[in-house]
């Protein structure tokens, strides 16, 4: 198959499988609509990281370990869910004193945990490891390109497909959460809203692919 047909076949795969609902994009969303827009794009700026992060891993060989012990992927994937539940609950226990503003220096670290938790949170969602594990290397190695090449050229496609589609997520979110306004009835609303969705997304994520193991 001609190279340049390939790189469209991954580009589609990719979007297809980024733009079902999941961890990732639950925890964009929620991220937006409790720290705005700025918050939603710190993000996605995470998960992109996690995502090169993902690659490196299947290049070095590393994510074969996964094939040769099968459970290991039951542990990643309860491990992730584990932790979107345990950010939900986070939120949850906030959302009756969510309302005043935080001082510069909170606010500084806030979006820092952000950053730090959508790396995490990439590398915890069982369907990016599904990806990498099924999809990803058919596409790796390939008579143009050596590995390298072709690992970055699969990468930056990846990386845009999910700004692409989480960036509109982030945007949609931090508009709905301009539109609730910065009244602390409408902040402890959100927060209830986010951290209830993303229990749920993790309950979703693990139901549905344990069984698909």
């Amino acid at each position: 198959m001609d190279a340049g047909h390939e790189l469209w076949i991954y580009f589609a795969l990719t979007f297809g499988i980024i733009v079902l609902p999941g961890m990732d994009m639950a925890f964009v969303a929620g991220s937006a609509l409790t720290a705005g827009l700025r918050g939603g794009l710190l993000a996605l700026a995470g998960i992109v990281v996690g995502g090169f992060v993902h690659v490196i891993v299947n290049v070095l060989g590393l994510s074969a370990l996964l094939l040769l012990w099968p459970a290991a992927f039951n542990v990643l994937l309860l491990a992730g869910c584990a932790y979107m539940s345990w950010i939900g609950l986070a939120i949850l226990r906030a959302a009756p004193s969510a309302g005043p503003q935080l001082k510069p220096g909170e606010a500084g670290q806030a979006r820092d945990a952000i950053f730090l938790r959508g790396v995490l949170n990439c590398l915890l969602n069982p369907k990016a490891y599904a990806f990498m594990l099924a999809v990803f290397p058919g596409f790796l190695r390939t008579p143009q390109r050596g590995v390298a090449e072709q690992a970055l050229l699969l990468s930056a496609i990846t990386a845009g497909n999910q700004i692409a589609i989480y960036g509109v997520v982030a945007l949609v979110a931090a508009g709905a959460q301009r539109w609730a306004g910065p009244g602390a009835a409408a902040q402890r609303g959100l927060s209830l809203g986010v951290g209830s969705i993303l229990i749920l997304a993790a309950a979703f994520t693990a139901a549905a692919a344990w069984r698909s193991v």
